[in-house]
């Protein structure tokens, strides 16, 4: 063979061998740009300084586009207990949409929009386990409140859930050096071939600021555990109290819930229970207290981390009709609750 066309081959193999990671990503964030939403969320929160009553809130988020049929992914932290979602898209059209789906357990949740934008792209799911460490990856978001937003870094480790590196007990999570801060939990940390590799969900700092570990929640995880089951949306933000926390609060079982915010337009709310009413610390935790603490559901007792996957499972597969008992500690007295849960 010619040495100049044996050249030519071997630079065209080499070429052809480049990883997707070669391609341009100024095009991979122009294409993938309309599928990322600003989310702004209004909910009612306790007011600072132990004074009583409650104020309405706006927060920010981030979110995903991953259907045409208006499906958006986020972080169940963003939206779970809000009572009004507003979703912005790239061309500032504003669309209202609603919690439809959520695992506070792996920090994601589902929702549905009112009516699908007028621009618009649709992200697709990497398969995550194909992912390694090393490999560059992007991060779209709207951090502090600036609206798309892109950061570059590399996937850092890849985690099962544990309480050290979150409080989440649900999915894998990975790791990365890109920045995040505030306003980018709930968006997208894509691959360099523009599939989605997870939903943002925190940030371990000192000061809250991107110097600090970011975490996304892995997308085969989001497949499993909440495309796939479909999981109810509570409208319950609750902490789980167990072992030291859990003789504090002077459970009758080792474990429970102790529900710090409601949604008003909820389920949660729907059945009867309360949130809290007064801010402390206890072990470095900041929490809400004063609210029910739930004991068991659908006759399933909070004893541990895996009955909340059972009740939820157990949620999900009954009829339509899903009229749910709740065992709850108020008071220090043992109540009942009843009510529809759909």
């Amino acid at each position: 063979m010619n040495p100049m066309l044996q050249s030519f081959t071997l630079l065209l193999a080499v070429l052809l061998s480049l990883p997707a990671q070669a391609t341009d990503l100024s095009q991979l964030y122009k294409k993938l740009k309309p599928s990322v939403a600003v989310l702004v969320t209004n909910e009612k929160v306790m007011l600072p300084n132990n004074h009583k009553g409650l104020a309405s809130v706006q927060s920010l988020g981030s979110g995903v586009l991953i259907s045409d049929e208006g499906l958006l992914l986020s972080a169940a932290h963003v939206v779970q207990t809000a009572e009004q979602i507003t979703v912005i898209f790239a061309d500032d059209e504003q669309i209202p949409a609603k919690v439809i789906s959520s695992l506070p357990g792996a920090d994601i949740a589902l929702l549905q929009l009112a009516h699908m934008p007028k621009q618009f792209a649709v992200a697709r799911l990497a398969d995550s386990d194909k992912a390694n460490i090393g490999e560059e990856v992007f991060v779209i978001g709207a951090p502090y409140g600036i609206p798309h937003t892109l950061t570059v870094g590399h996937l850092s480790g890849r985690h099962q859930p544990n309480r050290l590196i979150g409080g989440f007990m649900q999915g894998e999570f990975f790791q990365t050096d890109a920045a995040i801060n505030q306003g980018n939990s709930g968006g997208p940390l894509f691959n360099m071939q523009g599939e989605l590799l997870g939903i943002i969900s925190y940030i371990r700092s000192q000061s809250g600021g991107s110097e600090g570990l970011g975490f996304a929640v892995a997308s085969n995880s989001i497949s499993s555990l909440l495309l796939d089951k479909r999981p109810l949306w509570s409208g319950i933000d609750a902490y789980y109290l167990d072992n030291t926390m859990a003789r504090i609060f002077n459970l009758p079982q080792s474990n429970g819930l102790l529900v710090q915010r409601i949604a008003s337009n909820s389920p949660a709310a729907r059945i009867g229970l309360h949130g809290g009413k007064l801010q402390a610390s206890i072990q470095d935790e900041e929490l809400i207290l004063g609210g029910d603490i739930i004991l068991s559901v659908v006759g399933i007792p909070v004893t541990d981390e895996k009955s909340l996957e059972r009740i939820s499972s157990t949620i999900r597969d009954m009829a339509d009709n899903k009229t749910i008992h709740m065992i709850i500690l108020r008071g220090g007295n043992v109540l009942e609750l009843k009510g529809n849960f759909d």
